[in-house]
């Protein structure tokens, strides 16, 4: 459960410790493989995966907001679950993760996508850029190619 002090580290801004790194209080690398994912990537790929689920809404659902939404849902849910990363975070060499190394899951792809769908959990995100559908989850996006 997220509480006052999980949101306190988010509300005291980025580190000022030239010797601190998004992911370093999770044993993450500064770059390269198992690096927290940076906010440029993050964007990308969520346009990627957004501009699919919308041109198969206008192809076959009139361009409904609803029904581009549960594509994305779908899109995020079926693939996070099954490889980890979606088309977007593929693009970008991007997946999700458990603080451990291992694959996020069906349980926290849906968890964590329902959060995302929700947008507020997706762009409030603490010292280490996660956002709060992560830390919910225990997740983490990390690049996994240089």
């Amino acid at each position: 459960m997220v509480d006052r002090r999980s949101l306190g580290s988010w509300l005291e801004g980025p580190p000022s410790d030239e010797n601190s790194w998004p992911g370093k209080r999770l044993g993450r690398p500064r770059t390269g493989p198992g690096s927290i994912g940076r906010v440029g990537p993050r964007l990308g790929a969520i346009i990627i995966d957004w501009a699919i689920a919308s041109v198969i809404g206008y192809a076959f659902f009139d361009g409904s907001s609803t029904a581009i939404l549960a594509i994305f849902a779908v899109e995020q849910i079926v693939l996070v679950s099954l490889l980890g990363y979606s088309i977007g975070h593929r693009a970008f060499s991007l997946q999700v993760q458990k603080l451990d190394g291992r694959p996020a899951g069906p349980l926290a792809a849906v968890v964590r996508t329902l959060l995302l769908c929700l947008v507020i959990p997706a762009v409030v995100f603490d010292e280490d850029q996660r956002g709060l559908h992560d830390r919910a989850m225990g997740t983490v996006l990390v690049k996994v190619k240089h």
